[in-house]
């Protein structure tokens, strides 16, 4: 297998710019994966499917009063109170609509950080970036055998996965609606719309303020002449509701049947807290009847064990679902703020429908934190979970592992996007931890596992994300000649 040269990755990406103003570590090869790891990789695809189905059943069942399981009685109406708390009236009746039963994410993407004992799902992106960036890459390094997603599936994927939301239509018109928020993401969907173009699909990429009504139907401006839009993908988080100006249109066109929005605007659907609740001990019968045995199994493996920081009071004696604190339950969230160091290998994060809820930025890992942040993230919280809940999960630690990078540090060498000479030939191992976002595109009832973007960070930082200290690569599957030598 050949590296590829740092010139052309440089010169492929200055040529076309993916994020706005973003930087990254190149790399010469891409991320390897083993035929076993490519095989739990699909089904973890087909896993996160069956969660989001049964996911619905148990928010629906919950909103109405019903029995959570078939020979014995469980009803949980805290369910529903969960994860609807913080949202606007409006949008949870959108919620429940029945027009949008069986209504699922198009797209789904788990990031598994790579520990000592395999994958860790920490989380399940359901309006996800990297789309086009990994398309990108797995074009970049195609001379490389056994890149996941070969052939263009993550663009025709993709395509497929929203040409499926209206069957009615043979070149139905998609419109990617990108917000003004999420605008660093605009490049690499005007790219994607653009490849979609080339092969003769009518894929737009535009802001909010680009639709406009006519009757009951949603319309674009394309070339002077107003053309009908059929399917919006969007591509903002449902609490930037409020900056989209045309919003009021997107839902009167889908009331009245005339476009397909997807994802769905469901926040149900977007909480971290739906982890905790696959922990939560009152609930392991229902997921027993809700999913399958293989499914099963695998989350339960895969998803580190979370908490939903609750903060109300209990009565005396009770203690909380939680992890323990010098050997004893907590009967207060603040019980946590005494910690050991050891004790403290645990992550508080904003559950969703919050300006902090992506990017790790609600992110507080306690065991690299001082104990004032610790007690912060805390305090922070309990604060903040009338409207806003916490999660508290446990921190699986990412190994620690090597793969060649570039190496830009000498003075003189170039980044992404300098135009000085002295490129570096050779790509030297370096020492990093990784995590690893696989994207499924859903059709059928079926989760296809259409590429995978390896995010390859230095050793030193504990919240593996995109940083320009990161390497971005796609994913491809070792061969077998290559596992023999």
């Amino acid at each position: 297998m050949s590296d590829l040269p740092y010139a052309s990755i440089r010169a492929a990406l200055d040529a076309q710019p993916l994020f706005e103003a973003k930087t990254w570590q190149l790399s010469p090869a891409a991320w390897m994966i083993t035929p076993e790891q490519a095989e739990e990789l699909a089904a973890i695809g087909a896993a996160c499917l069956e969660f989001h189905t049964a996911l619905e059943t148990l928010y629906l069942r919950s909103v109405g009063g019903r029995n959570l399981l078939r020979n014995k009685p469980l009803v949980a109406p805290w369910v529903a109170e969960y994860l609807d708390r913080g949202k606007p009236a409006e949008l949870i009746a959108h919620a429940r609509d029945a027009r949008n039963r069986g209504a699922v994410p198009p797209v789904l993407r788990p990031d598994l950080l790579l520990t000592d004992d395999g994958f860790a799902l920490t989380e399940l992106d359901s309006v996800p970036g990297g789309i086009g960036l990994t398309a990108f890459l797995n074009r970049l390094y195609a001379s490389q055998p056994g890149i996941i997603g070969e052939g263009d599936r993550m663009i025709t994927g993709f395509h497929a996965a929203l040409a499926a939301l209206r069957p009615d239509l043979p070149n139905p018109l998609i419109a990617l609606v990108v917000s003004e928020e999420a605008a660093t993401y605009r490049p690499e969907m005007e790219w994607l719309a653009h490849q979609l173009q080339l092969l003769g699909k009518r894929v737009f990429c535009v802001r909010p303020e680009a639709l406009f009504p006519l009757e009951n139907s949603l319309f674009i401006d394309h070339d002077g002449n107003p053309e009908k839009v059929d399917i919006i993908y969007r591509f903002f988080e449902l609490f930037d509701l409020p900056n989209i100006g045309s919003l009021r249109y997107i839902l009167e066109a889908w009331q009245a049947g005339e476009v397909a929005l997807a994802p769905p605007l469901r926040p149900f659907q977007e909480e971290k807290a739906s982890l905790a609740l696959f922990h939560h001990h009152l609930l392991q019968d229902f997921w027993v009847e809700n999913l399958s045995a293989r499914s099963l199994k695998l989350l339960r493996r895969l998803i580190p064990h979370s908490w939903i920081m609750d903060p109300a009071p209990l009565p005396p004696g009770a203690v909380l679902d939680g992890p323990k604190v010098g050997g004893r339950q907590l009967n207060d969230w603040r019980d946590l703020i005494g910690a050991s160091q050891k004790e403290r290998d645990l992550i508080i994060k904003i559950s969703g429908y919050h300006e902090t809820a992506w990017g790790a930025r609600s992110v507080v890992l306690g065991s690299d934190c001082s104990r004032e942040e610790w007690q912060a993230g805390i305090e922070n919280a309990i604060a903040l979970a009338p409207t806003n809940l916490h999660l508290l999960q446990t921190y699986r630690k990412p190994k620690r592992i090597t793969h060649p990078v570039y190496d830009t540090s000498q003075e003189g060498l170039p980044t992404v996007g300098s135009a000085k000479e002295g490129l570096p030939a050779v790509g030297s191992a370096k020492a990093g931890r990784l995590r690893l976002c696989p994207y499924y595109f859903v059709r059928d009832a079926k989760a296809e596992l259409a590429g995978a973007l390896a995010t390859f960070c230095p050793p030193d930082k504990k919240i593996i994300h995109g940083m320009q200290d990161a390497a971005l690569l796609p994913t491809r599957v070792f061969s077998l000649n290559e596992i023999r030598a």
